[in-house]
């Protein structure tokens, strides 16, 4: 593609002009047109052109602000911030730091970026181009394969890549590669934190933008929808237990140990869908099976569900002598049974809630165990009378 004769003719104006003039007629192009321009002009002016540019360049600014905020909410170019030091392969190590001395924001840098036609070739560090000779060319000294970001990188996968690399600070880059701004990690990791902090208060219907200091009235509202959704679900569980309303009237036995299944259930549910939370927050659940997961979950439910089981089928003996209630060894078997089938369906549904409010693009964490109570309840508390009609009556 041939170059702009518009920057062509430009560059041959700026290269007679005082670096501060030359580069306040830069400010109005866009990111990679000035990019095009000091690539193309020569050593320590094109490096005093660009040390004024961090103080002319504001990020409110609109051609930059095209590029530092196209970044969709949750992906790296929402995080990421302009681009201090970028310079072309072919500069010595001598006019680098010549352009670090003159850098208004020299503080902030850590890595060069460097390019070559326009596009990101490589990444020089701060004690690479210190140990360096003067004469040597930002091409000899740099990483030629730098870990980068594209600027529409979900941030859950950068962290995978974060963990790998473990560099203070990655290019952000489009789809023609040309640097678009810089991404610190630790503002990556601060992100996730904040949203696994979130999942505790959202997986119970709050909001994330409630703090302690929120007013009543808006908490009020943030809340009370959820609430009401939860009264309606509660509803089907109230419903299950009313159909069996014969059985729990002939074997007053079962009404005590309502509570203890759906406790069990429920925190067996609540477990799954922890894990099933971290893996969508933290991207590993792109590289593990749903599958696989649902057969851990399967598997770990029973297990759990045959050893409390049967420690509260022991219980329910117990109590069923001293009560008199009839058969005392079938309602044992009953509540080992229930407990079983009980914590194998709450696994599953601790795993498929989530995937199936993220597959419906609603938040995973909003209000999951809301609906995992409901089925976990309905699933415990029906099975356990199920077979309490069916083989103790």
């Amino acid at each position: 593609m041939s170059p702009d004769p518009r920057l062509t003719a430009l560059i041959e104006e700026l290269a007679g002009k005082p670096p501060l003039d030359a580069a306040q007629a830069l400010v109005d192009l866009s990111p990679q047109d000035i990019q095009f321009v000091l690539e193309r002009l020569q050593g320590d002016h094109a490096a005093a052109v660009a040390s004024h540019l961090p103080e002319l360049v504001a990020p409110e600014d609109a051609a930059t602000r095209a590029v530092l905020q196209s970044g969709a909410e949750g992906t790296i170019g929402e995080l990421m911030g302009p681009t201090s030091a970028l310079l072309p392969a072919d500069r010595t190590v001598a006019e680098a730091m010549a352009f670090l001395v003159k850098s208004a924001e020299l503080t902030e840098i850590t890595d060069i970026f460097v390019t070559r036609d326009g596009r990101l070739a490589g990444i020089v560090n701060m004690r690479d181009l210190l140990l360096a000779k003067p004469s040597n060319s930002l091409a000899e000294i740099m990483n030629a394969e730098p870990a980068t970001f594209h600027i529409d990188t979900p941030l859950i996968e950068a962290v995978g890549a974060i963990k790998q690399n473990h560099y203070a600070v990655y290019p952000v880059v489009n789809d023609a590669h040309h640097v678009v701004g810089r991404v610190h990690a630790w503002k990556i990791y601060e992100r996730i934190a904040e949203e696994l902090s979130a999942q505790a208060g959202t997986q119970y219907g709050v909001s994330r933008d409630e703090q302690i200091n929120t007013p009543i009235l808006a908490a009020f509202r943030m809340r009370h929808p959820w609430l009401l959704i939860n009264l309606v679900t509660a509803f089907a569980a109230a419903l299950v237990v009313g159909l069996f309303e014969d059985t729990i009237s002939r074997v007053v036995a079962l009404a005590a140990f309502l509570p203890v299944l759906a406790g069990q259930s429920g925190n067996t549910g609540c477990q799954a869908m922890a894990i099933t939370l971290r893996g969508i927050t933290l991207g590993k659940l792109r590289d593990y099976p749903v599958r696989a997961l649902l057969r851990k979950e399967i598997v770990l439910g029973a297990l759990n569900g045959a050893v409390v089981g049967v420690l509260a089928g022991l219980a329910m003996l117990g109590y069923a002598v001293a009560t008199d209630s009839v058969n005392p060894a079938m309602l044992g078997v009953v509540i080992v049974l229930a407990m079983i089938g009980s914590c194998v369906g709450s696994g599953i549904f601790g795993v498929l809630v989530p995937l199936t409010l993220q597959r419906f693009g609603a938040d995973p964490a909003t209000a999951s165990s809301i609906f995992l109570t409901t089925f976990t309840d309905v699933i415990g508390m029906g099975l356990m009378l199920f077979l309490a009609t069916a083989l103790v009556l």
